[in-house]
Order: structure tokens, then C-alpha cells, then sequence
């Protein structure tokens, strides 16, 4: 009993002599509802970091900050040009992508973490994304997950903000995360890393709660469970649509 619990003490050992700087965060928000009219939101990520002892000295502290929305198995397609039409010619499955991601840091990411660290802990987007084994789906494979970086990065949905962590006398931190209208509903985690000299000395997480609420939530759920009955609502709302649009054109012709 006495050697299992001084293995245990053991293997501790580096984490406790290592935690001379705790992380104390907060957020503006741990719920965002989509209605009709959500347009996104911005979350405010703040707090401190706590010690028990004086700023080590060496090098300087740094934050990095993620916010991750849920994450899923993908296809990605490749389209050429065939006879005058578009066609897929090549597939890539992806085992897990985040629909949402986005990093904030105090200073340029390859100077503030190391690739050992970024592996570990998997703070990168190319790090973030699960894509083991698809060198054998497809030729220049890489390329597939490069694209799916780009697309989403052009809707808004995977964010690089360097520099845009402000850190306060090596203590109070903050910055704003812009959430873009196109949410996935589900569980956001939000990380936020302590760094010196690349390494990451402390680490804590927070969730955020996006959900479908009014009307979005009743089309969602209707959607799921009664299919039927959405697809002829769906029908029916744009049965009516084309007949009134047809009803204004003729009267404003008159």
C-alpha cells in the first residue's frame, strides 16, 4: 500500500512542483440561444492568473486562448471539370472536424508554443482536426483537409486572432470572441493555456451552451421528429410565397 501511494505521489510530482500559476476565468456569456433573428454573438473570455508566489522569473507569460464548437466526421470532395460540367472525382473522410474554432493569443503563435506542445494539447486548427489514414483515400490527400481549412475559414468559422489577448501586468487577461451567425447548436469548450518559453505551465476549461430556441427550435425539432409533416409545411409555406409574390407582380402591373 505504502509503495502504491509513493508511485502515485511520484508520478504527481511534476504537475503539483509545476503549478505555481493557476488560471481564475470567467465569461460573459455560458448560453447562446439562436432565434430567427440571431445575427451571432460576441463572448467576452476574461480572468486572472493566481499565484502563491512572486512572477518566476525567465521567460515571459503568454495566453492562448481556443473556442471549439462540436466536431464531426466529414466528406470532402474534390470537383473537376468534365465535359463542360463539374463532377466529383475524388473523396477524403474526415474522422472529426470542429464546426466552429477559433484561437486567440498574446503573441505570434510559433514563438509563444512549441510543436510538442501544440501536438499534446492540440491547439492549432490543423491540430484540431482528426484526419489519421487519409494519405490511402486519395492523391495529395493533405490538400482535401487545406480546402476544408480555407472554406471555413472564408465563412467565418475557423478564426487565427494573434495578438489579440490582452495581458495585464502579467496577471489580468482578456479578449472578445466573435461567434458568427452560421452556429452549429451543441457544447462550445473554451480553453485558455498559460505559456512560458513554448511550454504550457496551466490550463483550465469553461463551456458554452448554444441551443436552438422559439421558432428555430420548433423547425428543428419538427424536422427530426416528424419529417413528413416538415417536408409538406415546407411545401405548403412555399406554395404560398410563389402565390403571393405572383398576386403583388400582377397588381403592381396593373
Amino acid at each position: 500500500m505504502i509503495r502504491l501511494a509513493l508511485v502515485a505521489v511520484l508520478a504527481l510530482w511534476p504537475a503539483l512542483v509545476g503549478a505555481k500559476e493557476g488560471i481564475v476565468a470567467g465569461l460573459s456569456e455560458s448560453r447562446v440561444s439562436i432565434t430567427a433573428d440571431f445575427d451571432g454573438s460576441e463572448i467576452l473570455i476574461y480572468g486572472a492568473v493566481k499565484r502563491e508566489e512572486p512572477i518566476p522569473e525567465g521567460p515571459p507569460l503568454h495566453v492562448i486562448i481556443t473556442v471549439e464548437g462540436p466536431s464531426t466526421a466529414l466528406t470532402v470532395r474534390k470537383k473537376e471539370r468534365r465535359f463542360g460540367i463539374w463532377v466529383n472525382t475524388e473523396a477524403v473522410q474526415i474522422g472529426r472536424a470542429p464546426s466552429f474554432y477559433a484561437v486567440a493569443t498574446t503573441g505570434p503563435l510559433h514563438e509563444i508554443l512549441s510543436e510538442t506542445e501544440n501536438l499534446r494539447h492540440k491547439i492549432t486548427i490543423p491540430r484540431a482536426i482528426r484526419a489519421v489514414g487519409i494519405s490511402d483515400q486519395a492523391r495529395d490527400a493533405p490538400g482535401f483537409v487545406e480546402a476544408l481549412q480555407r472554406v471555413r475559414t472564408r465563412e467565418g468559422l475557423y478564426r487565427m486572432d494573434e495578438r489579440t489577448v490582452r495581458l495585464t501586468e502579467s496577471t489580468l487577461f482578456r479578449t472578445d470572441v466573435q461567434l458568427p451567425a452560421n452556429l452549429t447548436e451543441g457544447d462550445y469548450r473554451v480553453r485558455i493555456f498559460l505559456t512560458r518559453g513554448g511550454a504550457v505551465v496551466n490550463a483550465l476549461e469553461r463551456r458554452i451552451n448554444v441551443r436552438k430556441e422559439g421558432l428555430e427550435r420548433f423547425l428543428f425539432n419538427l424536422s427530426r421528429e416528424q419529417p413528413l409533416v416538415y417536408g409538406l409545411l415546407s411545401l405548403l409555406i412555399a406554395v404560398a410565397a410563389g402565390y403571393g409574390a405572383s398576386t403583388m407582380f400582377r397588381l403592381v402591373k396593373r
